[in-house]
């Protein structure tokens, strides 16, 4: 009905017309697609010399232990730590005290202007470089501080989105404002910010590949290992792309049913609710 309301149904020119520009896309993404593959043909990429390492068991088996999995732990870390990190500083700026609200904002706005690669840098010949905690631990200390830093102003967006009759309503009934925060307005604002913690979830998977500068472990410095040996670069890096993707994909594959599954049981539970008002 609302759809009908706001937009008009396209007429039989119109549909003929996006049927001709969606054939015309798939031809021309076609086209493309056999325009590459006769690129990497033509310059010896598809020979299979060049291609056996990533069939051969050993070979397999370092990109998926030493590559793969060392960057979904670096990943997974980082993301823990930028949670708590991020939702500590996103309390900060919202807090009523001078002295927590101005040094969570420095930080804030401090570590999103800092490029997360000179991060690493820094961390790594501060206290990661000799006897230091090493490059996987920088890798995860640069990435929390940054995506930290991010998701404190999400967190920060998605509590002044939630509306403002809701805390009123809480503060009448006497509570206090620390109350307010955990039980009323995080809650409901974790529907709003869950968008965007997936978005930054990708962020500091695909932002390890940055510890390939540190000699940090992960699947660019398997990458790197590989096409150094065998002279692969651009299989390697379809290759190491294509990791990537399907990481990517299955992440927010999870996350997106985490979600589903969050609405749904919140609409269920609003239903009881209303249900339990009107006896």
């Amino acid at each position: 009905m609302s759809g009908n309301v706001l937009f008009d149904a396209p007429g039989p020119r119109t549909v003929a017309r996006h049927r001709i520009y969606t054939a015309v896309s798939a031809l021309a993404l076609v086209a493309l697609v056999v325009f590459v593959l006769y690129k990497l043909q033509d310059t010896g990429q598809l020979a299979y010399d060049k291609w056996e390492v990533f069939l051969t068991p050993e070979y397999v088996r370092i990109i998926l232990t030493d590559g793969l999995l060392k960057t979904v732990e670096m990943a997974f870390a980082s993301i823990l730590f930028a949670v708590v990190l991020g939702l500590v500083l996103g309390v900060g700026k919202l807090s009523e005290q001078r002295w927590l609200r101005w040094p969570s904002w420095l930080v804030v706005e401090f570590f999103r202007a800092v490029p997360v690669l000179l991060l690493m840098i820094f961390t790594y010949y501060a206290i990661g470089i000799g006897d230091g905690i090493g490059s996987f631990w920088c890798v995860v200390i640069a990435l929390t501080l940054y995506n930290g830093s991010v998701l404190a102003e999400v967190f920060r967006a998605g509590v002044n989105a939630v509306p403002r009759g809701q805390s009123e309503a809480a503060y009448a009934v006497g509570m206090r404002k620390s109350q307010v925060m955990l039980a009323i307005q995080l809650p409901q604002a974790v529907k709003i910010m869950l968008p965007a913690l997936i978005s930054q979830c990708v962020v500091a998977l695909k932002d390890t590949s940055l510890g390939y500068w540190i000699v940090a472990p992960g699947l660019t410095a398997v990458g790197k290992l590989i096409y150094t040996e065998f002279r692969n670069q651009v299989p390697t890096a379809i290759v190491i792309t294509a990791l990537y993707v399907i990481v990517n994909l299955l992440l927010t594959a999870l996350a997106t049913w985490v979600q589903r599954k969050f609405v749904g049981e919140k609409k269920i539970l609003e239903v009881s609710m209303v249900g339990d008002t009107k006896l």
